[in-house]
Formats: C-alpha cells, structure tokens, sequence
C-alpha cells in the first residue's frame, strides 16, 4: 500500500471513528466562544504550493487584531475550550480533510505559513516543500511542542531527505505515545 492510499484509508476511517469527538468538540468551541467554529488560514504545502489548512478554532476571533502570528504559552488569546483542544492536539483533527483532498498527508513537516520563507535558505525551503506537509512530523514524535526552531528545522529536513510508509509508521506511534504523555500533565 502506498503512502497516499495510506493517507486515505487511514483518514477516511479516522473521520468516520472520529465524528462524535469532532461534534462534540465542534459544539464545545461554538457553547465557548461562538462562530465560527472552524480557523482557516494559508499554508504553504508540496512544491509550495498554497493551500487552506482547517482547524479548531482555539482562540478568540479576533486574534490576529490582538497580537502576534506565534502564540505564546499562556496566550490570553487563547479561549477556555481551546486550552483543552491544544492540550490534546483536537484542534488538529480537521486536518483529516485536508489528509483527504491531497493538500497535507498524516506525517510530514508541519505546514509552514507564507511568512515563514525568511526562515530557511533556499535549498532548505525547497527540500522542506518537496513532500506533503503533516499532521504530525518527526519534530512532533520526537519534541511534541518542546522542539527548538533548530531541531525542528533539522527534523524536517531529515524527513524530506528520507521519508517513507515505515517511517510514518513509527512517526504515528511515537506521535501517539507523546500524546498520552502530554494529556496525562
């Protein structure tokens, strides 16, 4: 089975198993801070190639009027149910649609936003972009959230450099296993 059919079996199945948590968690996000209750914003996927990624939205509406891009640990922009969907990386689940129509996969770099060019070489920026981005990637397995800019960086890089359906195998597990860890804080 290839890594696309992987991706969309695994998140056709995810979805459906899902679909409760994803109500659940979609009437949470409205009860807490009204509509909408999905974010979307532009990413930057494979061949850098511009995409919409969809999320949870975990933070006031306005956010982006009230402070920065990056959102700090204790971002008082963050809404009471966002701190619960972050902490348990729900917010990401929308993502399986994007898994589904080809823009992301379930593992690889996570989607950069435009912004985020400056931050690389060119080399780096076109070798980061030559595979779909993820969900979840080795910086996420390996750091989840603790990762330094660098080791992020060297994470992605290694990925692209050798990427593979065993590899984003044991990527999903330890993704997982970091999870537990995390939601059990």
């Amino acid at each position: 089975m290839g890594k696309r059919l992987f991706d969309i079996v695994v998140s056709a199945l995810a979805l459906a198993v899902l679909s409760p948590l994803l109500l659940l968690a979609a009437l949470a996000v409205w009860a807490d801070s009204g509509r909408p209750v999905l974010f979307g914003q532009q990413r930057v996927g494979r061949g850098t190639r511009p995409f919409r990624l969809y999320k949870f939205r975990s933070m006031v509406v306005d956010a982006a009027q009230r402070g920065s891009h990056s959102t700090a640990q204790n971002d008082p922009r963050i809404t009471r149910i966002g701190r619960v969907l972050r902490r348990t990386s729900i917010d990401e689940l929308p993502q399986l649609v994007n898994v589904l129509r080809g823009d992301m996969s379930l593992v690889g770099p996570r989607p950069d936003v435009p912004a985020q060019r400056a931050d690389y070489t060119a080399e780096q920026w076109a070798l980061r972009h030559s595979v779909r981005p993820g969900i979840t990637g080795l910086a996420q397995a390996l750091y989840r959230s603790r990762a330094t800019p660098e080791q992020r960086l060297q994470a992605d890089l290694d990925y692209a450099r050798r990427h593979g359906l065993g590899r984003d195998l044991r990527i999903l597990l330890l993704t997982v296993r970091q999870l537990v860890r995390s939601s059990g804080n």
